[in-house]
């Protein structure tokens, strides 16, 4: 595989791309509330995305599961969608709910990507424990990302606490590299498969990753809804997504989508 590492100024200029999707994300934390459609998330997102000068980064992509490129700027998964929910007039979000928010952007040449599960007004326990658990994930690969280590030795780790936790991780998504485009080599799973320990992934200082969890309250299988882009969970209990873009430095890495 064919991976790009970046030097410091590339880096920064991603790191520009990540403050717009942090931008983005901590005002639609803010607004996401009962009430408040999936569309409305979406023109806040696209508006401050054009006044930041950057470009949507999902809105228009084609898929082949698809007939129509993707409508929003953001993906927007309430409780049993995974991930690829498609923005909606219709939709309200309800108390009790968790949304998963995911969202990308390209500035100046580079792209900046992340996601963030959002409890709406007063979540169960349960669906609490999910957010935390997914979150704490995503912080078991931020902490351990170090440069000559085998990324296979940090999916164990991320896949362990999870699975420890009763939770299950899906394996059809995954995380990747991220500079130029939004998605480049390697691709980042967040579990140990035969396919990684054949042709593992050692961290180099230079390379930039966007990692993304997606864990589901009961059993890892998901399908595609007839919109061609919806993913669901199979057994129709809810699923968590956080996701950061970072950078591999000599000492560790830096989380590029926060400020």
């Amino acid at each position: 595989m064919a991976i790009t590492l970046r030097s410091r100024r590339e880096i920064e200029l991603i790191r520009k791309a990540g403050a717009v999707v942090e931008n983005v994300l901590s005002k639609l934390q803010e607004i996401a509330e009962p009430g408040v459609t999936t569309a409305h998330l979406d023109s806040v997102a696209l508006q401050m995305t054009a006044d930041a000068g950057a470009k949507a980064l999902f809105k228009g992509v084609r898929s082949p599961s698809s007939r129509i490129p993707f409508p929003g700027a953001i993906c927007a998964s309430i409780n049993e969608q995974v991930v690829h929910g498609i923005p909606s007039e219709t939709v309200k979000l309800k108390s009790g709910d968790i949304l998963s928010v995911d969202f990308g952007v390209s500035l100046d040449g580079y792209c900046g990507d992340a996601a963030v599960t959002i409890g709406i007004g007063e979540v169960s326990e349960d669906k609490q424990r999910l957010i935390d658990v997914t979150k704490h994930v995503l912080d078991i690969a931020i902490a351990k990302a170090v440069p000559s280590v085998k990324w296979s030795r940090i999916a164990a780790e991320m896949q362990n606490y999870a699975e420890s936790a009763g939770f299950s991780i899906v394996k059809e998504f995954v995380g990747h590299g991220i500079g130029r485009k939004m998605h480049e080599e390697p691709k980042i799973p967040n579990f140990v498969s035969d396919e990684l320990l054949a042709d593992d992934i050692v961290l180099t200082e230079g390379m930039v990753i966007a990692v993304e969890p997606m864990i589901n309250a009961g059993s890892s299988a998901v399908r595609t809804l007839k919109d061609g882009w919806t993913v669901v969970t199979k057994d129709e209990k809810c699923s968590a997504h956080f996701e950061h873009t970072i950078a591999l430095i000599k000492n560790g890495c830096e989380v590029l989508t926060v400020k």
